[in-house]
């Protein structure tokens, strides 16, 4: 069964922001678990046919994910989270930076701030994520290396983890 679920995806290069706003076949409590419990992101954050695994995780503020999106043939891409602020089940910030696997900033590439925030519609959720770049330039790279693409494919697995958990199709 296919479902009209809501996906906008705006590049704002006024203001250095991407916008991604997604509804889920599934109540705010488990989408919120699916984003902030790194043993359900680690079954859908990444688009396929990448994988994720979790080094480290301390969802509080102050703390910090600190992960690798890892291809087939075992090459990894790894990646760090500092939060920042967190309102249960309405929503988080926290940067964002490319890193090694000793959790190493990558200073050449572009960091970024996300405000994730989670509401209601109807049975469903919508994630609001507004990710903000220092720079044009930020973007612009962001956007080149795929972020779209990435965005659509990882959240479809998202899809396919919240099926299995809700049974709802």
């Amino acid at each position: 069964m296919k479902h009209n679920l809501q996906f906008d995806f705006v590049a704002d290069k006024e203001n250095n922001t991407l916008t991604v706003r997604r509804e889920f076949l599934a109540g705010r409590q488990l989408v919120w678990d699916c984003y902030t419990k790194s043993e359900l992101l680690d079954q859908w954050f990444a688009p396929k046919p990448l994988t994720t695994k979790t080094k480290s995780m301390d969802f509080r503020e102050g703390g910090h994910w600190h992960y690798a999106m890892v291809e087939p043939n075992g090459n990894e891409y790894w990646g760090w989270t500092d939060y920042i602020k967190i309102q249960p089940i309405d929503f988080y910030t926290s940067t964002d930076a490319f890193s090694n696997a000793e959790g190493e900033i990558n200073e050449s590439l572009p960091r970024a701030e996300w405000v994730v925030t989670f509401t209601d519609k109807g049975e469903n959720a919508v994630v609001e994520t507004v990710v903000t770049y220092k720079s044009l330039e930020d973007l612009e790279a962001t956007l080149q290396m795929g972020m779209e693409q990435g965005m659509l494919a990882t959240l479809e697995k998202l899809d396919e983890l919240l099926v299995k958990l809700t049974g709802r199709a």
